[in-house]
């Protein structure tokens, strides 16, 4: 039996990108072989850039209601809080006594703010190794990422494999699980998408919201008569990530035939988007309407996490000579 990890930080309610490339693969994963997940939301990691308390729990409600939406079974796996787990902080000082300066200074959540050093501060910094003691303390095997984590990951192994080299095979020392398809979705304007550049879609918006969101994706002026190309369209990279092979298909050759505007494409996406979350979207909004029932869950999942985290921060402490 493997153990797989995942976490999402809480820094509002997951959009497609985090769905796609971390919850949906998450919870097949959890399913798949008799695998044991931990599943949590990165709370502590979104002080970094958000300070306001009631932003940083309302965004963990969120964050809880999108799992549990998509059906996350919390009997069978181990989904909480990053910081109701308190030792994962004690591992980190730990593992930030064996990670060099320079592989934090050429981390990509480093690298793209350090242009304006004022804006950085220690946690930001230390991120990766926060991210790393979040994945060790509980023994993952592997860890679904995307591209964009793949960096982490690998200093992940790295600090692990330090920690190792001095007092033995300590910590487990995981391996990524990748999606080929879904490493990088792209945006509404082409770039990832992401919170920090605002192209993002949230599918559980009500639906006059969500429609502004999908007919806001950036396309070309090419006029409706015309033929489009598909591979350059961030409309079809979105139907192509959600649709199934013969409608993907059906939509390319709407393309490439010309009298096919960008706003049938929209318009078809947002379709696609409603119907295929249809009850998610409705369980989202249940969850968020009973807080109380989310925080028993993580309540439970936090319990269950401890337990193999106090065992592995034993193990540190004693090879450590603590």
């Amino acid at each position: 039996m493997a153990r797989i990890l995942t976490g999402i930080q809480a820094t509002g309610v997951p959009h497609l990108g985090n769905i796609l490339g971390a919850i949906k693969p998450g919870i097949n994963l959890s399913t798949t072989g008799g695998n044991d997940a931990f599943l949590f939301i990165a709370d502590m990691h979104s002080l970094t850039v958000i300070k306001d308390a009631a932003q940083i729990k309302e965004n963990t409600y969120g964050v809880a209601a999108a799992w549990l939406a998509f059906g996350l079974d919390t009997k069978k796996n181990t989904f909480y809080r990053q910081s109701d787990v308190p030792e994962v902080a004690e591992l980190m000082w730990y593992l930030n006594c064996f990670t060099p300066y320079p592989m934090l200074a050429n981390a990509h959540s480093f690298k793209d703010k350090s242009s304006h050093l004022s804006d950085v501060n220690a946690g930001l910094f230390t991120y990766p190794v926060l991210m790393a003691a979040d994945i060790l303390l509980y023994d993952a095997n592997y860890v679904p990422v995307g591209k964009d984590q793949q960096q982490h990951l690998e200093m992940t192994r790295d600090i692990a494999g330090s920690f190792n080299h001095s007092y033995g095979d300590v910590l487990v020392v995981p391996e990524g699980k990748y999606d080929e398809r879904v490493m990088i979705v792209p945006g509404t304007d082409g770039r990832k998408m992401s919170k920090s550049y605002d192209n993002f879609l949230n599918i559980f918006l009500p639906e006059k919201q969500l429609k502004k969101q999908v007919m806001g994706i950036v396309t070309d002026a090419t006029p409706l008569e015309d033929p489009k190309d598909p591979d350059t369209c961030n409309v079809f990279a979105l139907y192509s990530l959600l649709a199934e092979a013969p409608d993907t298909q059906e939509m390319r050759n709407k393309y490439l035939a010309g009298g096919f505007g960008y706003g049938h494409a929209k318009s078809a996406l947002l379709e696609l988007i409603l119907d295929s979350f249809k009850e998610e979207r409705v369980k989202f909004d249940s969850w968020m309407n009973d807080k109380t029932t989310m925080d028993q869950e993580l309540k439970i999942g936090a319990d269950k996490a401890r337990i193999v985290a106090s065992e592995t921060l034993s193990r540190v402490r004693k090879a450590a000579g603590y």
